[in-house]
């Protein structure tokens, strides 16, 4: 009896998170509110970080709205982001940092696993697998309600299914 499996992911696709830094940055520039203003978006890819930079904290907020609607319509999951506290920063600014979560977290992963037992699946075995886990089943309809049931779910990060082997 062959086993079905898939791998639960949670990732940022960094390219599209980049397109939308150029979007937001580009739609600041352009924006009377913004004129003459210290605003800045600095996306550290190495780092999985984003570092905002504005006037004071009501520039910050219209900063970070305008970026949030750019990920947003570039599908990244917002889910994954994790806003720092704002601070002050050098030459009279305020900086915020944010960073990218890539890979379920430890967290959400025990969460995921201990939501799976108490489920009472038949026959299906959760592994974690560093920051990701994959599900496995000899049945793909339970493999299939395992599914719908973490859709249903928050876990604090958004999660990806794929690599399904039936």
């Amino acid at each position: 009896m062959s086993v079905a499996s898939f791998d639960i992911t949670s990732t940022v696709d960094l390219q599209e998170v980049d397109n939308a830094v150029n979007q937001a940055t580009k739609e600041i520039a352009q924006r009377y509110d913004f004129k003459g203003s210290k605003a800045a978006i600095d996306f550290q890819r190495s780092e999985n970080t984003l570092t905002l930079t504005a006037d004071d904290e009501y520039k910050m907020t219209a900063l970070w709205e305008v970026l949030l609607t750019r990920l947003v319509r570039r599908g990244v999951p917002v889910k994954n982001l994790k806003q720092g506290e704002i601070e002050q920063a050098g030459g009279g600014t305020v900086r915020r940092i944010v960073t990218l979560q890539q890979g379920v977290p430890t967290d959400a992963s025990r969460q995921i696993v201990k939501f799976i037992k108490d489920q009472k699946l038949r026959k299906v075995q959760v592994a974690i697998q560093a920051d990701q886990l994959r599900v496995s089943s000899p049945s793909k309809d339970e493999l299939q309600h395992a599914m719908r049931l973490l859709r249903e779910q928050d876990f604090g990060v958004a999660l990806q299914f794929g690599n399904y082997r039936g």
